[in-house]
């Protein structure tokens, strides 16, 4: 019997959904910081179950350690930049939006404020952010809001400006803050020509995936600078065509979109087939087994109905499951319940199938002893009996038992049809007559057999029995 019998429809939703969760980590996340880490991680996961599956006890240990340290280390690091990305999109976005594409306006606004700038030789710092956030490397700046225009971009780096020395920073159509401060380069081989401007935009472009125009306020040049270079711009459609690509605009073949599909789709199987194998590998041990004895408990037992007689009143389940959560099982977690609503008088076969037995998750059933339980039921009614004491042993020599009085002389038993119909008398428990000297009183428990027995409500379950020991005549 293969593994994947043991797999439950609960089982596949479990996958479903921790593999839809991770492809909206991967959509969320992609290109930045976050998601590099992530995928550490996982690699670093996937070598630690090799390390189990070879036996390599200290090697997975460390693994599995270093994996757990590098989880805690992307909440606090990477806080800033998960803070971003949650916080700039709304729920339905989060759970089922894809990345949405820059207005193309606002790059040819972008372009022909840059342009205007640099004919008028007004120096400029543009910065626009890409994934990772930036709140912990700027300093200053004014928020502004407000949305992006050549005019307003022209004002702001008016020389007469109170801001116009700091850099610009726009996100999406919009100037988010003005007259912030970037941090300088520190690179000893840069061009003496470099200025503050030059400086403060490689400094930034250097530790973060962000692009920076700048604009030379001497000779009206223009530069970009992205992951650590300085491109030289030499008109508007070079500008154009950086802005494109840094913005997720880039002039793709006819086939860009499909090959987007391609990506997410490729991105979707990815995190299936590795939901799958963390699942396999969470779920894998099923050779660990244990045995456990369980008490049958039956339900739905009609009212007028009795069991006499059962086969077996417990069963020995073999269980299968992966080694933790075999240790923690404990007995009570587990049932066995036969159902007994469509039961007849007389005798009835049940089959112990998975649906009478309660199991915690990740826990399998690979056998059942006995696999089939008889049951007797029979119809329930009452019946007055006479109590008789069930004298045992001889009275000492001389003695004689003259009379007995036992009360209730008569009680009324509760039990099976069958079984009612066959008693006539009840006896007390064996009564010593070996133990008797003299005339006196004694109580004696009723015995009921079988056990299935049991005396009506209002009736004693005990006699009191009053004798007279005499003297033989000589």
């Amino acid at each position: 019997m293969t593994f994947v019998h043991y797999i439950r429809w609960q089982d596949v939703i479990d996958i479903l959904l921790n593999s839809y969760i991770l492809f909206r980590l991967y959509v969320l996340f992609r290109g930045t910081y976050v998601f590099r880490v992530l995928t550490g991680i996982a690699f670093l996961w996937i070598f630690q179950r090799i390390s189990v599956y070879f036996g390599l006890i200290l090697t997975s240990w460390v693994m599995q350690g270093i994996t757990a340290l590098l989880a805690l280390i992307i909440i606090i690091v990477f806080r800033n930049e998960i803070r971003s990305v949650l916080q700039a999109k709304n729920l339905k976005a989060i759970l089922f939006g894809f990345p949405q594409k820059s207005d193309p306006t606002t790059i040819q606004t972008i372009s022909d404020s840059v342009k205007t700038l640099s004919k008028r030789h007004i120096g400029a710092l543009i910065v626009l952010p890409a994934k990772e956030n930036l709140e912990d490397v700027l300093k200053g700046g004014i928020l502004l809001q407000g949305r992006i225009s050549k005019e307003m971009i022209t004002s702001i780096f008016w020389s007469d400006n109170p801001v116009h020395d700091g850099a610009v920073i726009i996100e999406g159509d919009r100037i988010a803050k003005v007259g912030v401060i970037l941090p300088l380069s520190y690179k000893s081989d840069l061009p003496s020509r470099y200025g503050t401007r030059y400086r403060a935009a490689l400094g930034l472009a250097e530790t973060t995936d962000a692009l920076v125009i700048v604009v030379s306020e001497e000779t009206g040049n223009v530069m970009v600078a992205k992951n650590g270079n300085i491109i030289n711009i030499h008109g508007s459609a070079s500008l154009t065509k950086i802005l494109k690509e840094h913005m997720g605009l880039h002039e793709a073949e006819s086939g860009s979109r499909q090959q987007e599909k391609l990506k997410l789709g490729i991105a979707a199987v990815v995190s299936f087939f590795f939901i799958t194998g963390m699942w396999f590998s969470f779920s894998k041990g099923l050779d660990t087994l244990i045995t456990l004895e369980i008490p049958v408990e039956y339900t739905n037992r009609k009212p007028d109905f009795q069991i006499v007689d059962a086969s077996v009143n417990t069963v020995r389940l073999h269980l299968a499951g992966s080694g933790a959560l075999i240790k923690s099982l404990q007995p009570e977690q587990v049932q066995v319940k036969l159902d007994l609503g469509h039961a007849v008088m007389g005798r009835n076969i049940f089959s112990i199938t998975q649906d009478n037995i309660t199991l915690p998750p990740g826990i399998f059933l690979r056998k059942v002893v006995p696999a089939v339980i008889e049951v007797t039921l029979d119809e329930t009614i009452k019946k007055e009996l006479p109590v008789q004491v069930d004298w045992v042993g001889e009275l000492p020599a001389g003695l004689i038992l003259s009379s007995v009085k036992i009360d209730p002389e008569n009680v009324e038993v509760v039990g099976g049809k069958r079984i009612l119909q066959k008693l006539s008398t009840i006896y007390t428990e064996k009564v010593h007559l070996d133990n008797l000297k003299e005339s006196g009183t004694i109580f004696a428990n009723l015995a009921l057999t079988p056990a299935s027995l049991n005396i009506a409500s209002g009736s004693k379950d005990k006699a009191r029995i009053a004798y007279v020991i005499e003297h033989r005549a000589k």
